[in-house]
């Protein structure tokens, strides 16, 4: 803690200060004790405000770490890449079963299978004769 001056003090210093420079060298004096304490304080404000910038700097570098942190480890963002890849899954299956129905759709519709012909029914006609002599040569 700085110690307290008061007005008192502070005369008796200025009259000790008189006494022992004079009155023209106290003025240039004071003044050069004035650059003095301005060439301290200007000093004392450059390391607290670097002492500042480094302790924003590593607050910078923690947020950064934390956002990297979140990014890599964001439980949102893999659910949505793994929604992505279902509902590619899904689109690619719709299409190939769509691709499948137009092809079936423009195909020419085949002939239907027409009933048994006459020549058919003939030829099982014919068949029956060749198992009936065999009948007649057993009777």
């Amino acid at each position: 803690m700085l110690p307290q001056f008061g007005f008192s003090e502070l005369l008796f210093l200025v009259i000790i200060a008189l006494i022992i420079l004079g009155p023209k060298d106290l003025s240039l004096t004071m003044r050069k004790i004035g650059q003095f304490v301005a060439r301290g304080r200007s000093m004392a404000n450059e390391f607290r405000a670097a002492f500042d910038d480094i302790a924003r700097q590593a607050e910078l570098d923690d947020l950064r770490k934390e956002i990297e942190d979140l990014k890599r480890d964001n439980a949102v963002t893999q659910a949505v890449d793994d929604l992505k890849s279902v509902e590619k899954d899904i689109n690619d299956s719709v299409m190939r079963e769509e691709r499948a129905m137009k092809e079936e759709l423009n195909k020419p519709e085949a002939p239907a299978p027409e009933p048994p012909a006459p020549a058919e029914a003939a030829s099982s006609e014919v068949e029956e004769p060749s198992a009936k002599p065999e009948d007649k040569a057993a009777s």
